[in-house]
């Protein structure tokens, strides 16, 4: 690979992380929010150093005549005076250039091609439902406030919805109906289905997931991001840890994937 295409790949790489993380949300789908500003860096420095290897490329280039010899007094050496680490390893053999990266360094070129053209998929369901994805730990609380009397159904996280099941002794959640967001993960055998999110700690690699078992209609299409309206199902003792953490499902109706769509936060403006 010559030093042009090396230039290329590192322009063509800091191009596609510019992109993503200036002019689209595509980021969010590798990286927490937060992150945004050390990918636009990143992109930053890529260029520049493409840039600066290209120029330094072109100097070489109008020092050389065909064939590879090289004006500037360090390329050219009388083999009569060249020693043997000099005839073994010397720079410049015949006219041919050693110093080029090999061929598999192409490969470099489709991640970079995929940040401007093709946005992998987002994690979803098959990520949620295989054993490599680590579930989100509970937070333990010993407060919780007080539910919002006139709101009904009361908008929660599934985290919040978790915790107040397993963890608030005064059992405010009983018979409270509550609206939860997220997308739809197979159950199994069993046919039920579970609303999950996908929590990033930093980043795509680190994902932790959080699932609710629905009970009631039957499941829908897999990823198919839902709003759903419910009441805890009750099963265990609640307040306690031996509830669990699901709900009876009153009504739902699909929505598109939010933007803060790794994170167990209460949906932002939704993209399309």
């Amino acid at each position: 690979m010559r030093r042009t295409v090396q230039s290329a790949l590192l322009l063509l790489t800091g191009a596609g992380l510019l992109h993503s993380a200036l002019f689209t949300t595509l980021y969010l789908r590798y990286v927490k929010e937060g992150l945004r500003p050390l990918l636009v860096a990143s992109g930053v420095v890529l260029i520049v150093l493409g840039v600066m290897n290209l120029v330094l490329e072109v100097r070489g280039s109008g020092r050389r005549l065909p064939g590879g010899h090289d004006h500037t007094g360090h390329g050219h050496m009388d083999p009569g005076h060249m020693d043997d680490d000099h005839m073994g390893h010397g720079h410049m053999d015949h006219g041919h250039d050693h110093s080029r990266a090999p061929k598999v360094a192409w490969l470099l070129a489709l991640p970079a091609l995929s940040l401007l053209i093709y946005a992998p998929p987002a994690l979803g369901a098959y990520t949620a439902s295989h054993a490599s994805t680590k579930s989100a730990p509970p937070v333990r609380q010993t407060r919780f406030d007080p539910l919002p009397a006139s709101t009904a159904p009361v908008p929660m996280t599934l985290t919040g919805f978790t915790n107040r099941v397993q963890q608030d002794p005064a059992k405010t959640l009983s018979g409270r109906a509550v609206q939860l967001t997220g997308f739809v993960t197979p159950g199994g055998a069993d046919g039920g289905w579970y609303l999950t999110r996908i929590i990033f700690t930093c980043c795509a690699a680190d994902s932790q997931t959080v699932k609710l078992r629905m009970y009631g209609p039957e499941a829908p299409p897999a990823n198919t991001w839902l709003s759903v309206t419910g009441t805890w199902h009750p099963s265990g003792a609640l307040g306690t840890k031996s509830a669990a953490a699901a709900l009876d499902v009153h009504e739902s109706h699909p929505v598109a994937q939010p933007i803060n769509a790794y994170t167990d936060d209460l949906p932002l403006t939704v993209g399309s």
